[in-house]
């Protein structure tokens, strides 16, 4: 099950706009929510929903998160958590926290997504995931409006690789956006796998009919948007062009994460076989031919 989410769309501060997610086997599946669960309980002391909260990349690791861990000396677990409970229930109180408990959010956060990505490991998950700069324009086209962009058509082209390696059928699982442009986005993917000779040898492994879960309450989408976060701002592919400024600090302890999740295998097209990656960078997603890597 490849759980797919995205980063970076409305165009405002994300260096790249990114669509990808984790693939985790069915197998997997309960096991890694029944963890996912424990970690959140062992890292905040409590259950993020319950305080109106998410496990999202954008509040796990912004940049104040990591200056409010580093007011302090890591604290023991029960302390930290202590501390969490006091700063999420001051939130929903409207009342401002103490330095201590800001500084246990910001531990707790960071213990958070790294348990994430090591979770991750664990269940033998696989990463996927698709940059293009924020700056592309859509083409006035009949095309680009009814059929799936280049960056998209290479992110179904890497997972039916693995798929294809690991002699698995797929689904693929899309946190809820918007109904209109869900609506759009499913269009397109039926057109990809009913009108194109590639979609439809692609569907062969890849069920060309997706699921809808809402984000906050589904953990494995909650693991990839972080995992897309952090491809967003902490991985880069300088010689593709994929060359725009990262924070340093996603780079140094995340970037590591992202080279080892992300899928490896062979791809082949036009009869030449060629080594083949997760993580895809296109400059230019409406070109009519040309590659990305």
């Amino acid at each position: 099950m490849l759980f797919l989410d995205e980063s970076g769309h409305d165009h405002r501060t994300m260096p790249y706009e990114v669509r990808g997610g984790v693939a985790l086997h069915a197998s997997e599946l309960w096991p890694f929510v029944q963890h996912m669960q424990r970690l959140e309980l062992a890292s905040f002391g409590t259950a993020l929903h319950q305080f109106k909260a998410e496990l999202k990349g954008c509040k796990l690791l912004d940049k104040d998160r990591f200056k409010w861990a580093a007011q302090a000396a890591p604290m023991s677990d029960e302390e930290r958590r202590k501390h969490c409970r006091g700063f999420l229930t001051k939130g929903l109180e409207k009342k401002p926290p103490s330095r201590m408990e800001f500084t246990a959010y910001g531990q707790a956060c960071l213990e958070m997504a790294t348990g994430m990505f090591e979770l991750l490991r664990q269940h033998r998950a696989r990463l996927f995931a698709a940059a293009i700069p924020r700056s592309a324009v859509m083409s006035a086209t009949f095309e680009a409006e009814e059929y799936l962009r280049k960056d998209q058509v290479f992110l179904l082209e890497r997972y039916f690789y693995f798929l294809e390696q690991e002699k698995q059928h797929g689904l693929l699982v899309m946190d809820e956006v918007e109904k209109g442009e869900d609506r759009r986005f499913v269009r397109r993917l039926e057109a990809y796998f009913r009108r194109t000779q590639a979609g439809r040898h692609r569907s062969t492994w890849i069920v060309p009919a997706p699921f809808f879960v809402s984000s906050d309450m589904t953990y494995p989408v909650q693991a990839a948007d972080l995992a897309i976060y952090c491809v967003n701002w902490g991985f880069r592919l300088p010689t593709r062009g994929m060359g725009a400024p990262a924070r340093q600090e996603l780079a140094d302890v995340y970037g590591p994460w992202l080279a080892q999740l992300q899928f490896r295998g062979e791809g082949y097209r036009d009869g030449a076989v060629f080594d083949s990656y997760g993580i895809v960078f296109v400059p230019d997603p409406y070109e009519a031919r040309g590659g990305g890597e």
